[in-house]
């Protein structure tokens, strides 16, 4: 129904298709009618569009196809306004765009990653045209994108702060574990009592982990604090050391737990320690729970920080 609307309105298919980003179309219609290539809404034309609307795999196909009977001339188009394609992927994508996007962080990166990857593909001269309000694509950038980039900054030093907080917090608890031998010393020779039992090394391996990778988290966190962000930090920079900062983060609670339990288990007797074991087990099930359950952000973060194209981030909105 929508697309016979927009059909309607004077919107040929290819340039419906390019909207709303299907590839498969844009391709077979390129395929059947080569000159679909030149179809215009208000000199807006497939390339534009697809800039326009964020559709980075309609951009990515378009830049790589062999269908295009003239490639500068599609890629080289200006709209009604004077925008071309950079200054178009320089406008703020509109809220149905980045709804689907977790955080303002996250928007903020694809955002530029974006802006960068149509910048990378076009002419350098580009980066210096004016529209018709006389704005260079960079201008335009940094106007829309402001609120964004100051909610990216507030989302980030917020969180930073927080994990920073649970980082120290690990970091003294675990230097007071290696601090204190479960079982004591021997007297005469000074070695631990339990320097034989598996759940020993156990110990002693988790608690010099969980030490060093909360100093490590702690040190990341403090970095993104105090530092500058600018927008180039927000392609790689910024959301690599957070994410680094999040996995040491991650891998320090879990040997800070693994530390604690193998100590406990030392100090138990008999039926006890097979009591324990469940409880271990509970304890590990809740916090396995609750890491899952925000572990799509990180998985986000991973796919956002190392893709070259900017992932397609609406696909429910299609």
């Amino acid at each position: 129904m929508s697309f016979l609307i927009f059909v309607a309105w004077g919107m040929t298919p290819i340039l419906v298709a390019s909207r709303n980003g299907i590839v498969e179309m844009v391709e077979k219609i390129l395929q059947l009618f080569p000159l679909a290539i030149y179809d215009t809404d208000n000199d807006s034309n497939i390339v534009l569009k697809a800039v326009e609307n964020r559709q980075s795999h309609i951009y990515d196909f378009l830049l790589n196809s062999s269908l295009l009977l003239d490639r500068e001339v599609s890629f080289h188009a200006v709209d009604h306004d004077w925008n071309n394609a950079l200054h178009l992927a320089g406008k703020l994508a509109g809220d149905c765009h980045l709804q689907h996007i977790p955080t303002s962080m996250l928007q903020m990166q694809w955002e530029v990653k974006w802006y960068q990857y149509v910048q990378n593909s076009l002419p350098p001269h580009f980066v210096v045209q004016k529209n018709r309000d006389r704005r260079t694509p960079d201008e335009i950038f940094q106007i829309q994108h402001q609120k964004l980039e100051d909610e990216s900054k507030q989302w980030l030093n917020s969180t930073s702060n927080s994990c920073s907080f649970i980082a120290a917090l690990i970091a003294t608890v675990a230097f007071a574990s290696s601090a204190s031998i479960p079982g004591g010393v021997k007297q005469d020779t000074g070695e631990p009592v339990f320097e034989n039992h598996l759940a020993f090394s156990i110990f002693a391996m988790a608690s010099l982990v969980a030490l060093c990778c909360s100093v490590i988290s702690l040190f990341i966190f403090l970095a993104i604090f105090i530092s500058k962000h600018q927008d180039k930090d927000f392609t790689t920079n910024l959301p690599r050391n957070f994410l680094f900062g999040l996995t040491s983060l991650f891998i320090s609670m879990a040997a800070m737990l693994t530390c604690f339990c193998s100590g406990n288990f030392l100090m138990l007797k008999g039926q006890l320690k097979y009591a324990a074991i469940l409880v271990y087990a509970l304890t590990g099930l809740i916090m396995a729970y609750f890491v899952l359950k925000h572990f799509p952000l990180f998985i986000d973060l991973l796919k956002a920080t190392f893709r070259k194209v900017p992932e397609r981030i609406y696909k429910e909105y299609l």
